[in-house]
């Protein structure tokens, strides 16, 4: 019992846990604007709707509707989410400092400095 115990108190299972549930409510907010744009696309060219499209008997037009709303997900969670992500993280990272001399080089100077001397 004590090492379930462990298990479930693991770190990693409880960002796990937040991760997953965090990760189901964005996707209503992704979804929600995923249906803005589209409703917008709708306004500019027609109903984005292709579930009527065929080729010869094999209808491929929900597989159409259906990439083209991943396509445009995929654009909100990049632009939205991903970019200002690494733009912050940037900005928040410092850079390395320059490294220093190496041990052989700092052993050459003093040399250096103990023949002139």
């Amino acid at each position: 019992m004590k090492g379930f115990k462990e298990f479930l108190m693991r770190g990693n299972l409880i960002d796990l846990a937040v991760a997953f549930i965090l990760g189901a409510s964005f996707n209503t907010v992704v979804t929600a604007f995923t249906k803005i744009i589209m409703d917008l696309i709708g306004l500019i060219g027609g109903q984005p709707d292709f579930n009527q499209v065929t080729i010869g008997s094999v209808n491929v037009g929900q597989f159409l509707t259906a990439l083209v709303s991943f396509v445009i997900m995929a654009a909100v969670l990049y632009f939205g989410v991903v970019r200002p992500y690494q733009f912050v993280k940037e900005k928040l990272t410092k850079p390395a400092e320059p490294a220093g001399p190496s041990t052989d080089e700092l052993l050459t100077q003093i040399r250096d400095l103990l023949a002139k001397n």
